[in-house]
């Protein structure tokens, strides 16, 4: 059993990215939570987005209260990018990390949440390798306390292409997988987090997940992904938006990818081809790729969704702006599919 002090002796600093925009309300929560973490050995690394709230008073008192050298302000702070491109800009600031973690404003990590992914990690080596968990999904209050969905087989690529498990609030890199991401560049209203898991996938690193919850998701509804409704109503609302902001968002990923092909394993450029081929092509080309075993979501009926989706969809992509790209906060952003 490996003890917390062996952890912060022996295992690499964790560089913790947080991008705040107007998260005054939770923000504290959210920073004490990194106080009580049990690997000690971070460093907080953040940047404001142009908030008009208490947030940046708040994030210079915590300098104050943790230390100059934990708490460090990215010199870019105060312009505003929006969510995702705020995030990759830290992560492109901090090559040279050993380990990278994202952390969201409105959230609250549990207390095993770093040392947890470290422990995991260690195992991959050299080799580039991505974190992830569970997360007890909460109220505003941190109350009625619902677990996140499970992957007990995780999906590698191409199914990254389909959904998103790496939720960013419990997404942690090593040194390589960091690099590795921070090099190919975000793609048009990508999502951080989504594209980290796409590429460390693509390029045969190892996604991880973990079982275990590690954070309090704060579900409220000034939220852009996972806002507070049943899922019901969630569901009803991917059937009103159609494919086409799905379909585009795939199709710039491949795009992406394949500007990054060097970097592919032989596996991910073998399907990559073929989902290009079925994003460009007619009816026969997109029914070869979903006879494709690893094409796949996580349900049954997610995959009758997707599969209609994927034959029919006739997206018009210079007509389509993805349904993120209208609200500009760095914490959560809108649920695709």
């Amino acid at each position: 059993m490996i003890r917390a002090g062996d952890i912060n002796a022996a295992w690499p600093q964790v560089t913790i990215l947080l991008s705040t925009y107007n998260g005054a309300r939770f923000l504290a929560a959210q920073l004490n939570s990194l106080l009580a973490q049990t690997h000690e050995n971070w460093v907080l690394y953040w940047r404001d987005d142009g908030s008009t709230d208490d947030s940046v008073r708040i994030m210079h008192d915590f300098a104050l209260k943790a230390g100059a050298a934990r708490c460090v302000e990215s010199p870019s702070s105060g312009v505003h990018f929006g969510a995702s491109p705020s995030f990759f800009l830290l992560l492109e600031e901090s090559l040279g990390a050993e380990a990278v973690a994202f952390a969201d404003q409105d959230d609250v990590w549990l207390p095993e949440k770093l040392s947890s992914a470290l422990e995991l990690l260690a195992g991959a080596g050299a080799a580039p390798a991505l974190y992830c968990a569970r997360q007890y999904r909460v109220d505003e209050a941190l109350s009625d306390a619902a677990l996140s969905a499970t992957y007990r087989k995780v999906p590698d690529f191409p199914a990254c292409l389909t959904q998103n498990i790496a939720n960013g609030n419990t997404l942690v890199m090593n040194a390589a997988a960091a690099a590795l991401v921070a090099c190919t560049g975000l793609p048009e209203d990508a999502v951080h987090d989504w594209w980290s898991y796409i590429v460390v996938s693509a390029c045969g690193g190892l996604v991880l997940f973990d079982e275990r919850p590690q954070v309090l998701y704060r579900l409220h509804e000034s939220n852009l992904i996972g806002k507070a409704h049943p899922l019901f109503h969630r569901a009803l609302a991917a059937l009103r938006r159609g494919p086409c902001v799905y379909m585009t968002m795939m199709q710039r990923h491949a795009d992406a990818l394949a500007a990054q092909a060097s970097l592919l394993s032989p596996a991910a450029r073998r399907d990559l081809r073929l989902v290009q081929a079925a994003l460009q092509g007619g009816v026969l080309h997109r029914a070869a790729a979903l006879c494709c075993p690893r094409f796949r979501r996580r349900t049954l009926l997610e995959n009758l969704l997707f599969g209609y989706w994927f034959i029919t969809n006739t997206r018009s992509e210079a007509n389509v702006r993805p349904a993120w790209s209208a609200p500009k906060a760095p914490a959560k952003q809108t649920r695709i599919f």
